[in-house]
C-alpha cells in the first residue's frame, strides 16, 4: 500500500522546542541521550508500530539502549498525533546505540529483517499509515553498504518464498525527534500493550559466528 506524503511546504510547522524524555532506559538503566562514550554508534531502523520494535531491539545481546522518535519527514519536534495525521512526513523510528565491538551492524540489520514484513509499503499488518513504512537510516558508508547488500540478499529470500519485493527505503539519517516519553520502552512499561508487529516467518541468512 501506498499513500502520499507531504512536501516539505505541506508538512504541520511542528515547533523549536524539543518533547521533554528520560535520559535514562526504563529497562537497563543506560543512557538514551547524550552525552554518551566515545565508541557509541547510532542506527536507526523504521519497522511499523515502534511499541513492539524497540523491544525487538533492546531485546538484542549487548545493544546498549534504545530510544524511538520520529525520522524521515520535516515536521521539526512533531508530536504523535501530529505524525499519525500523515502531514508530517514521519515514520515511527527506533534507535539503537550499540558498540560495534560488542554488537554487529548485521545483527541489528537481521533483527529489522525477522521482525517485520517489509514488502508491505505504508502498512504493518492492520496498522495503516504513512508512519509505519519501512526504513533504514544510515550514519556512515559502512551501514550503508550493509543495509543495501542485506536488502538484496532478503529480498531475494522473500521473493523464492512467494512474497513479493521489498519496500523499504534506505536513505542517509537525518534529524531525529524523540517521542513522548510515555512511548519510551512502553511495552515494558505496559507489558500487557499492543503489538501489532510480525516478521515474515523468512530468516535472515546471516551467521554471527562467521
Amino acid at each position: 500500500m501506498q499513500l502520499p506524503l507531504p512536501t516539505s511546504d505541506q508538512a504541520l510547522p511542528g515547533r523549536d522546542i524539543p518533547i521533554e524524555v528520560s535520559d535514562l532506559h526504563f529497562v537497563n538503566g543506560n543512557r538514551i541521550k547524550p552525552p554518551f562514550e566515545d565508541e557509541i554508534e547510532i542506527a536507526d531502523f523504521a519497522l511499523g508500530c515502534f511499541w513492539g520494535a524497540e523491544r525487538k531491539f533492546w531485546e538484542v545481546e549487548n545493544v546498549y539502549s534504545t530510544a524511538v522518535g520520529y525520522m524521515g519527514g520535516f515536521t521539526p519536534n512533531a508530536s504523535y498525533e501530529e505524525v499519525c495525521s500523515g502531514l508530517t512526513g514521519h515514520t515511527e523510528t527506533v534507535r539503537v546505540f550499540y558498540k560495534p565491538n560488542l554488537v554487529d551492524y548485521n545483527i541489528l540489520l537481521k533483527t529489522f529483517w525477522e521482525s517485520h514484513n517489509p514488502t508491505q509499503g505504508m502498512r504493518q499488518g492492520n496498522d495503516i499509515g504513512t508512519q509505519y513504512r519501512s526504513a533504514i537510516f544510515t550514519h556512515s558508508s559502512k551501514q550503508k553498504t550493509l543495509a543495501d547488500e542485506s536488502l538484496k540478499v532478503f529480498n531475494l529470500q522473500l521473493k523464492e518464498n512467494g512474497f513479493s519485493d521489498i519496500t523499504t527505503d534506505i536513505t542517509q539519517g537525518n534529524d531525529f525527534f524523540y517521542a513522548e516519553d510515555y512511548h519510551q520502552q512502553y511495552l515494558s512499561k505496559n507489558p500487557n500493550g499492543y503489538c501489532g508487529l510480525g516478521g515474515t516467518g523468512i530468516s535472515y541468512p546471516f551467521d554471527k559466528n562467521t
